[in-house]
């Protein structure tokens, strides 16, 4: 994926309040973590990652019939599955936010990531927690560059191009890794585990033959896809871009940068609450997993609002239509870049 090498830049302002500190808010949010049990930091969301596996269960066995319609809701079971781990579990294993123990974190990042999401530790380590995070909405460091192919037409990005993610991630993956051998025998061994044990159930559970089983499992993984891509872009590309070397401080940073999604009863639980409805929440404590971010939703936004920080929100068919609309402007293009006033 490449992205278009010309910046422009506007006259629009952001004008942003003097002395509102983050650590003022950071002590609010402190205060409620302190009070919260392991049942609020991590036990909720080990429910819902057992019941998505305990899903397969059905899923597996739906697909043994000969008739269409249990077959395909077998695979939809699968392909929630597969979107719940790979995408809210792996984004909560990278930042270790799914326990307490540093090295039962190390190992649900492999165990999530690599042999159940086909993508790489160390590329989501220096994609996502060094890149992406602390420069968010920062053209050419954490401005999303990554999801734009700027040769493909708007709809055929936005609809068709999504499909390919399960196929083409684990390629992506192992060329990125060209040079890196040992991380990349590590990595595409997991990768390679992980796709042999789906086969294997497949073959052996369902009743599928090898090649039937490699396609549903493709086509099963692409269920949420499509919403993966918008989320990924909705959420900052198309608000306030800023340079390198001219952005405002952390905590105006994600204030104008970070868009949350209204709650979904299926993308909320399949992709995670600091995914879609939380966004902002996560990206001021990132180490939070998704039921806290939910939980100091109300400190955060009351906190914003207050200081007459941006708290943005808007619903998925209001940033569906924006992005149609200006997929040229705004994916085609870089961004522009925002000049601001305020604490520099």
């Amino acid at each position: 994926m490449t992205m278009a090498a010309s910046v422009s830049v506007t006259r629009q302002r952001v004008e942003l309040p003097d002395n509102v500190s983050k650590a003022e808010l950071t002590a609010k949010v402190g205060e409620v973590v302190k009070k919260s049990s392991w049942w609020d930091m991590y036990g909720v969301d080990w429910c819902i990652i057992t019941f998505f596996y305990l899903l397969l269960i059905p899923a597996f066995i739906l697909m043994r019939s000969q008739h269409w319609a249990p077959f395909i809701l077998g695979a939809i079971f699968m392909g929630l599955t597969h979107s719940t781990i790979a995408t809210k579990v792996g984004h909560q294993a990278v930042h270790n936010s799914l326990c307490a123990s540093k090295r039962w974190s190390k190992f649900w990042q492999y165990f999530f990531m690599e042999i159940c999401g086909t993508f790489s530790v160390d590329m989501a380590h220096n994609i996502h927690i060094k890149v992406h995070h602390p420069y968010t909405n920062i053209i050419g460091f954490g401005d999303s560059s990554t999801f734009r192919v700027p040769i493909l037409p708007r709809y055929i990005y936005m609809f068709v191009s999504p499909l390919l993610i399960p196929v083409f991630t684990p390629l992506f993956v192992m060329y990125s890794l060209l040079g890196n051998w040992i991380e990349l025998i590590r990595c595409t061994t997991f990768i390679m585990a992980g796709l042999a044990v789906n086969a294997y159930l497949l073959v052996n559970v369902s009743g599928l033959s090898l090649q039937t089983a490699i396609f549903t499992m493709m086509t099963a993984r692409a269920v949420l896809s499509i919403p993966y891509i918008h989320v990924n872009i909705f959420q900052h590309i198309g608000l306030p871009m800023y340079s390198k070397e001219n952005h405002p401080k952390r905590l105006y940073l994600m204030s104008t940068g970070v868009l949350n999604l209204p709650r979904n009863p299926i993308l909320d639980f399949c992709f995670g609450h600091s995914i879609i409805s939380c966004h902002v929440e996560h990206h001021l404590f990132p180490d939070l997993s998704d039921n806290m971010c939910l939980k100091i939703k109300p400190i955060v936004r009351k906190f914003l609002t207050r200081n007459s920080l941006p708290y943005n929100e808007a619903t998925y068919m209001n940033r569906l239509k924006f992005f149609i609309q200006r997929y040229e402007e705004l994916m085609v293009k870089l961004p522009p870049i925002t000049e601001f006033i305020g604490i520099q």
